[in-house]
């Protein structure tokens, strides 16, 4: 993967530029020296490295917007990083670029149970969002598989979503309002606590926009009372194409369960192996979880049952009791740290019409065996949304090649089908150089004319999301 050359003038005043940084926040706040920078020199997506400039740790919008408006004076790239997770290189740095980490910023600043809002500062990870408000029967919808750890500044970048997009929707669906700092340090407020806000939808601009306009430093987000239950039924298969057939049936028939989830053959067994679930010996499984009143769940999965018979399952796995349930999502929860010990692995993400699911695993196949690498396949089925896992030897560079060709071509298949590049994961450098697949020049140019009026210098973020000789090109014409 390809980056740009560090920018010689910004390395050669390395120290002047550290000593200012120091001047603006506390000395604990800023980290410069070589060895530590290494914990920074990736994110997720770690089969690329690069130690940055310096690294900063605000605690306050106050504090970011001071370091921006001085890294703005000095035109010094800045790169924003939440938890570190993304899995499209998002927050990878360039050598001249400072790190703007928003960490330290994990602040509860109002709650609202009668509006059904909670307010808070973006390093704070995703589950403590729902864990604020528990006790009073609240959640907070979105839940990518690394809730756990993974920052709500990045879940807006990216625009995340997880098992329960589905009825729930990603991230934009539940992002009522933003505090956003601009690169010359401007701080600006989008959205609030309501359902609409009046003028142009900014706010939608600024969610997915993957830290290339703005770095958010608060975030408005919808909160939502617990539903009365949950109960997930697991169906095994003989094939994933009866699987992805049996998940367009159920689109088809109207039916919106709370997800719906797909694990193929080479990670059912990763996952069995590394968790113990009790998952069947097949080819696919799904997991179709459903919510409501007893009785609601109870119709919701007959239907569910019934149409998952036309495509011969080789079991279907009612759960009766919670620990029922745990085991049935235990397997999935693991599945990126089960395919962990097998193997290094490329993450992808990209989205496709459902109806297309059957097909798609089909040539996926074919790919895979053209290229000679494995892929395991776990996914969201209910939106299409695929995370083929392509393993590899990190290793061996020629390996890494054949798995970016495999990948891109898996990419493209998604776009040629009519889906896109990415539905969660975002385009980051991973994907970057697809984007003319998917957009026309005049797209693209669209695309850029907002990053323009957002960062007119192309400092944030730089080297992701647009090509990298477009945004070269774009960024020293701006200079």
């Amino acid at each position: 993967m390809q980056m740009p050359l560090p920018d010689p003038q910004i390395l050669a005043r390395r120290e002047e530029i550290l000593a200012g940084l120091r001047a603006i926040l506390p000395a604990d706040s800023v980290i410069s020296d070589p060895v530590a920078l290494r914990a920074w020199e990736c994110d997720a997506l770690s089969a690329y490295r690069c130690p940055p400039l310096g690294v900063v740790l605000p605690r306050s919008t106050e504090e970011i917007s001071q370091v921006l408006r001085y890294l703005h004076g000095l035109r010094v790239p800045v790169v924003p990083r939440g938890a570190g997770t993304s899995l499209a290189g998002g927050s990878m740095p360039t050598a001249d670029a400072v790190i703007l980490g928003v960490a330290r910023l994990t602040g509860v600043l109002e709650v609202s149970y009668d509006d059904r809002f909670i307010r808070v500062q973006t390093g704070r990870t995703n589950l403590s969002v729902s864990a604020a408000v528990a006790e009073e029967g609240f959640f907070y919808a979105p839940d990518p598989s690394s809730q756990l750890a993974c920052a709500i500044s990045g879940n807006i970048a990216m625009n995340s979503g997880g098992a329960h997009c589905l009825k729930y929707g990603v991230t934009t669906n539940n992002l009522l309002g933003v505090t956003v700092v601009l690169m010359d340090g401007t701080v600006v407020t989008l959205g609030g606590p309501y359902a609409d806000s009046p003028g142009l939808d900014l706010l939608g601009v600024i969610c997915g926009s993957e830290g290339q306009l703005g770095v958010v430093t608060e975030a408005t987000l919808r909160i939502l009372p617990k539903p009365e239950g949950a109960r997930p039924v697991l169906l095994a298969f003989d094939s994933s194409e009866a699987a992805g057939a049996c998940v367009s049936a159920i689109i088809r028939a109207g039916i919106i369960p709370v997800a719906i989830e797909f694990m193929d053959a080479p990670c059912i067994r990763a996952c069995e192996a590394f968790a113990k679930a009790g998952y069947p010996d097949c080819e696919a499984l799904l997991i179709i979880e459903v919510e409501g009143a007893e009785e609601e769940m109870a119709a919701q999965l007959a239907r569910i049952s019934k149409i998952a018979r036309d495509f011969a399952p080789v079991e279907i796995r009612e759960a009766r009791s919670e620990d029922e349930a745990r085991r049935i999502w235990l397997g999935r929860k693991s599945a990126f740290g089960a395919m962990g010990q097998m193997a290094d692995y490329m993450c992808l993400d990209g989205t496709i019409p459902v109806s297309e699911l059957s097909f798609v695993l089909r040539r996926i196949a074919e790919l895979s065996a053209g290229y000679g690498l494995k892929v395991a396949n776990v996914f969201h089925a209910g939106d299409g949304n695929m995370h083929p896992l392509i393993l590899y030897n990190a290793n061996d560079s020629e390996d890494l090649a054949r798995c970016e060709a495999l990948g891109a071509d898996i990419l493209r298949l998604c776009v040629e089908v009519g889906g896109c590049l990415t539905g969660e994961h975002g385009v980051g450098v991973e994907k970057r150089d697809l984007m003319e697949v998917q957009f026309a020049p005049a797209d693209l140019e669209a695309q850029m004319q907002i990053k323009d009026v957002f960062d007119p210098h192309w400092l944030l973020n730089a080297a992701k999301v647009f090509p990298l000789t477009v945004s070269q090109s774009r960024r020293e014409g701006r200079a």
